[in-house]
């Protein structure tokens, strides 16, 4: 080869060498570029990341304060135990006040000296008596009027025996004609009013007749209000008044 010819050589060589030297730096600019866009896209992404946990952060604390929100609100029986005491305890308090009230009313009302009312013994006693009476007079047998009228006589008093006295002559005049026999018995008694040794009652009798020329039997009832004192003797029966 010739000189010429080396030296054309050497110059092709060289612009080679220089066409071939911007494409590398290029290149190289290239990577540069693309490095920076996926950096560019990784830090999206993290703050992404953090911005979730800030937000899940922020939900925990939310439902913890709800939950101790709804626990104050939603206390346990046993934490309300000592309010629920306080006001039964109030309760009891005011009640206890009004029965004293009542009481001390009660006391200043004529009725509470009803004996009826407040004396179990006293009532039980008027009662036996009045029961025993009143079966007694008004139970007879037509050949044994005598033992009713002396009955009569130990238990009645003013102006219940002058009625009595008067009915009774009806019933001996009649009972050994028409051979009557007459039972009574007191059904339901009550003492409606008893102070100071006196006593009101309203008595119901059952009432039974046979007619021993007969055989003929009758029933009734009877109803009436009784008035009785108590004497050295016991209970004495000073009204009769049927109802």
């Amino acid at each position: 080869m010739s000189r010429t010819e080396e030296i054309t050589a050497i110059d092709e060589a060289d612009e080679r060498d220089l066409v071939t030297e911007p494409d590398t730096e290029t290149d190289a600019d290239a990577d540069a570029i693309e490095t920076e866009t996926d950096d560019s896209d990784v830090v999206p992404e993290a703050a992404d990341a953090d911005e979730a946990d800030e937000a899940d952060e922020a939900d925990s604390a939310e439902a913890a304060l709800s939950r101790e929100s709804a626990a104050s609100t939603r206390r346990p029986a046993w934490l309300r135990l000592p309010a629920l005491l306080l006001a039964a305890a109030l309760l009891l308090t005011g009640a206890g006040v009004w029965f004293t009230l009542e009481a001390r009313s009660a006391s200043g009302n004529p009725a509470a000296d009803n004996l009826a009312l407040t004396d179990v013994g006293a009532t039980a006693d008027v009662t036996s008596a009045v029961t025993l009476a009143m079966n007694r007079i008004f139970s007879y047998s037509y050949d044994k009027t005598d033992v009713t009228e002396k009955a009569a006589a130990a238990v009645l008093r003013g102006s219940a025996k002058d009625s009595y006295d008067k009915l009774f002559a009806q019933v001996r005049e009649k009972a050994p004609q028409q051979k009557l026999v007459l039972t009574s018995r007191v059904s339901a008694i009550a003492v409606q009013d008893l102070r100071n040794g006196h006593a009101r009652l309203l008595v119901f009798l059952d009432q039974s007749a046979v007619r021993a020329d007969n055989n003929a039997t009758d029933s009734a009832a009877a109803q009436l209000s009784v008035t009785a004192e108590h004497t050295g003797d016991g209970w004495v029966v000073t009204e009769l008044e049927p109802r």
